[in-house]
């Protein structure tokens, strides 16, 4: 129960104020917590964040298959696919990881993300296979990097309205950049 409260608490640190926001004494702040309460959880910031990612992206990993499953072709698939993991980007979940991905974050943390990032990848692989690229795996990277750009992009308040970064993003996936 504390260690759920904790979680809760540091994914609106996160979200409200960056990796620098989350500390311990805003932790025990939250959660009504002794700060060597919180110590008793989690070792350290890091760990934090390791389970953090641990309990959300996967639900967000979740989120974005289940919208792919409900597409009926290959295509439907990938825009699905663009569509779900940029709509989720004012989610708390997804601000907390975006933030903590953003942060400094020892060898472990960081190859935990590579991790589940490649788990998101590989969704797409075989829709794309599906439309004939000879190289899905390579492709799958590509579109996740446009992924990740209109991400950055909506999460910085660009002068674009997000659901216009959206539509390009979608018709980056589908068309490339003649559009």
């Amino acid at each position: 129960m504390q260690r759920g409260a904790l979680l809760d608490a540091a994914r609106t640190l996160l979200s409200e104020g960056g990796t620098e926001a989350l500390t311990f004494p805003a932790l025990a702040e939250r959660t009504g917590l002794a700060r060597s309460s919180v110590y008793e959880y989690f070792r350290s910031r890091a760990a934090v964040v390791e389970e953090l990612c641990a309990v959300d992206f996967p639900v967000w990993a979740a989120e974005v298959e289940a919208a792919m499953e409900r597409a009926d072709t290959d295509e439907a698939k990938i825009e699905a696919y663009v569509r779900s993991q940029l709509a989720l980007v004012g989610d708390r979940r997804h601000r907390a990881v975006v933030a903590i991905s953003a942060g400094e974050l020892d060898a472990g943390a960081r190859e935990k993300i590579r991790a589940a990032h490649g788990g998101l990848v590989a969704m797409i692989v075989e829709a794309l296979a599906g439309l004939g690229h000879t190289e899905p795996r390579l492709a799958a990277m590509l579109l996740q990097g446009v992924v990740d750009a209109a991400v950055r992009r909506i999460e910085l308040g660009a002068a674009e309205d997000p659901q216009v970064i959206t539509e390009a993003a979608v018709s980056m996936a589908l068309r490339g950049v003649g559009g």
